[in-house]
């Protein structure tokens, strides 16, 4: 190769890099922007199911639910990296766990506006998938019923609402705005848009009134 079409080759790879390099950077932004967007998002929500809430700042700084929730998000990206990501994503889960009382697996999959009111005790397993516009209230269990690993944990669809202190265990299904009360241990499918109550949980089929989509621990 003569050095004419070295130094244009060089060039040539020279664009491709800086052509890489701008599009990383691209990417990066718009990563930045996501987050920032899924930040917002989060606070509206928070503000919204939040009556005690008085301004943006305040949520942003001192709800536990949101803190958790968002170390989860990273620590998921760090699950899902592979093999190497899965220690540090357990021990990020762990130290939130320390700080906010709130215990969300790492392989968990939990979906946008996601609120866990006070926070504490609060758990959720590996296998666990969680819709968009759920609401937790403190103690909620999402747990498991099998030592296999396989699917062994809720199913909650978009706009379930979770009383204080239930338990949710094996992979049952609960169905989109569907309430369960403080208290509940839900063993069997939920449908959508019914409430379930008691130990173990009775389902009323007929749709929430607009009382339980604020707080199910009416039905206590």
């Amino acid at each position: 190769m003569g050095l004419l079409s070295r130094a244009r080759s060089g060039r040539r790879g020279g664009l491709v890099r800086g052509t890489a390099a701008s599009l990383d950077g691209r990417s990066g932004a718009a990563d930045l922007r996501g987050a920032l967007a899924a930040v917002r998002e989060d606070v509206t929500a928070a503000r919204h199911r939040d009556p005690a809430s008085t301004s943006d700042l305040q949520v942003l700084l001192t709800s536990p639910g949101l803190h958790a929730i968002w170390s989860h998000r990273l620590a998921h990206r760090l699950w899902g990296a592979g093999r190497a990501g899965r220690l540090p994503a357990l021990l990020l889960a762990q130290a939130t766990r320390s700080v906010t009382g709130v215990e969300i697996h790492p392989g968990a999959h939990i979906g946008r506006r996601f609120f866990i009111d006070h926070g504490m005790g609060v758990v959720i397993g590996e296998t666990a998938e969680v819709g968009d516009d759920v609401m937790l209230y403190h103690g909620a269990t999402l747990g498991g019923r099998s030592m296999e690993r396989t699917k062994r944990h809720p199913t909650v669809g978009d706009g379930v609402v979770i009383g204080a202190g239930a338990r949710v265990l094996g992979p049952v299904a609960i169905g989109d705005e569907a309430q369960v009360g403080a208290n509940a241990v839900v063993v069997a499918d939920v449908p959508a848009h019914a409430t379930a109550v008691g130990v173990p949980a009775r389902v009323r089929r007929e749709r929430a009134h607009p009382e339980e989509l604020v707080d199910p621990a009416i039905w206590i």
